[in-house]
């Protein structure tokens, strides 16, 4: 599908200030020049940007703002090399909130429902991003966290949660784990279809 002409100005105008503001597009754009960029198709001409690029350029090698104006930094889990580091502006945060809220919204959330947030609150940014997202729709949070998997299923029980969002892994280890401790009366399928 082709880009709209605000879009593809946005899109331009975004790989200048890529080439401008940071050390490490500056270095990759070398010799390239942007104007010779008009059609979707010239997005072949720039160089492609991998994992090992953003790792590359870990903690600030991507940073495109003053760190003055970035209030909460968040990364991938590091797991498979470097972490690759996102900061975030108060609009980043803003916007991040917003498609959190649409994306429950989509999915059928609304103020009436009690929210389980069992991602991650740590560098990852689920956790906080479905939180803001979760309280903006005006739903309850539970920001459990995760892990414990007891834990998450008796808070599950007791303020009677009528939404999850974790990963998809972390859902069929807790219906594993209702079915242990005796949970599964019908009500797993029920609350994970949910």
């Amino acid at each position: 599908m082709d880009m709209t002409a605000e879009q593809f100005s946005q899109i331009t105008n975004s790989f200048q200030t890529l080439k401008e503001r940071s050390p490490f597009y500056a270095r990759k754009f070398e010799g390239i020049d942007l104007r010779d960029v008009k059609t979707q198709q010239d997005f072949q001409k720039l160089p492609f940007t991998d994992k090992a690029d953003l790792r590359e350029a870990y903690p600030y090698g991507l940073l495109c703002r003053p760190l003055s104006e970035c209030v909460r930094v968040h990364s991938t889990s590091g797991t498979t090399g470097k972490r690759v580091i996102a900061f975030y502006t108060r609009h980043d945060v803003d916007a991040w909130e917003d498609c959190c809220a649409r994306a429950l919204a989509a999915a059928g959330g609304t103020r009436d429902d009690v929210v389980q947030v069992s991602y991650g609150y740590g560098l990852f940014t689920g956790g906080f991003g479905l939180h803001y997202g979760c309280e903006a729709v005006g739903a309850s949070v539970i920001p459990i966290s995760s892990g414990n998997t007891r834990r998450q299923l008796q808070i599950m029980r007791d303020f009677k949660s009528t939404a999850l969002v974790c990963t998809p892994s972390y859902s069929l280890i807790l219906a594993d784990a209702m079915r242990d401790m005796g949970m599964d009366n019908g009500y797993t399928r029920a609350y994970i279809r949910h």
